[in-house]
């Protein structure tokens, strides 16, 4: 077949992975939004965040509804919303945040990627001086004036506004997600990405080989199927 047929497979295996991965996440954000607020969207503000997110991902329509009709289920086990927080080698701050239906496993599992990636599992808590909480919306510019959106959105609690690749970013304080999802709505921004993230307060500097030992560990968690989100302070 050759060498550029291996390479285009390759190429899409991992784009398929990496869809199959972002899907499976997407899903479980839908199933604790429905649990936490109800099936309807228009009632609820997370279910409306995460159909935005599964959209803007190109999760397909019925993938979407199939996730809401089987959170819509009582006998369903509700997920567990559990943060673990660990040093990686070097004394790299990590932390993950996971969606679970059995924390035994999980606990296990983060105790196991630690320790064998050279780090060690903290306590809950532990790392809240590395990392501020964020609120951040991604949506595209279109016509938009970024000054003029600027100075309608501060009373909304933004606090940074930035264009990258024709998309405007925002970025709020954690307490402010709800009132700015709440204002670009009723502006009838269409959001193509809304999330509470993790910023680093400080940052390590590593070297190439270091970096990479590092890189390995927040490698295996993020292939742990309970594990949303992972986030570290290696600059």
């Amino acid at each position: 077949m050759g060498r550029a047929f291996e390479f285009r497979r390759a190429r899409k295996e991992k784009r398929w992975d990496w869809m199959a991965k972002t899907f499976t996440k997407l899903g479980k954000e839908i199933s604790m939004s429905v649990k936490a607020g109800g099936p309807d969207p228009e009632s609820n503000a997370r279910l409306r965040t995460a159909i935005q997110n599964a959209k803007g991902a190109n999760m397909p329509k019925d993938r979407i509804e199939a996730a809401i009709k089987r959170a819509s289920d009582k006998n369903l086990k509700a997920l567990e919303e559990v943060v673990y927080e660990g040093k990686g080698p070097f004394g790299v701050g990590i932390v993950v945040e996971t969606a679970t239906d059995n924390t035994t496993r999980t606990v296990a599992n983060m105790r196991l990627y630690f320790s064998r990636g050279g780090g060690e599992l903290g306590q809950s808590g532990s790392l809240n001086y590395l990392f501020e909480r964020k609120g951040t919306f991604k949506f595209p510019k279109g016509n938009l004036d970024m000054e003029e959106l600027e100075l309608e959105l501060i009373d909304h609690g933004l606090e940074e506004i930035f264009e990258t690749e024709g998309e405007l970013n925002i970025y709020t304080d954690f307490k402010d997600f709800g009132k700015m999802q709440k204002a670009l709505e009723e502006k009838k921004i269409e959001v193509s990405n809304a999330e509470l993230t993790r910023i680093p307060t400080s940052a390590i500097e590593l070297n190439e080989e270091q970096q990479k030992e590092v890189e390995e560990l927040i490698d295996k968690l993020e292939q742990d199927e309970d594990v949303q989100s992972v986030y570290h302070n290696m600059k």
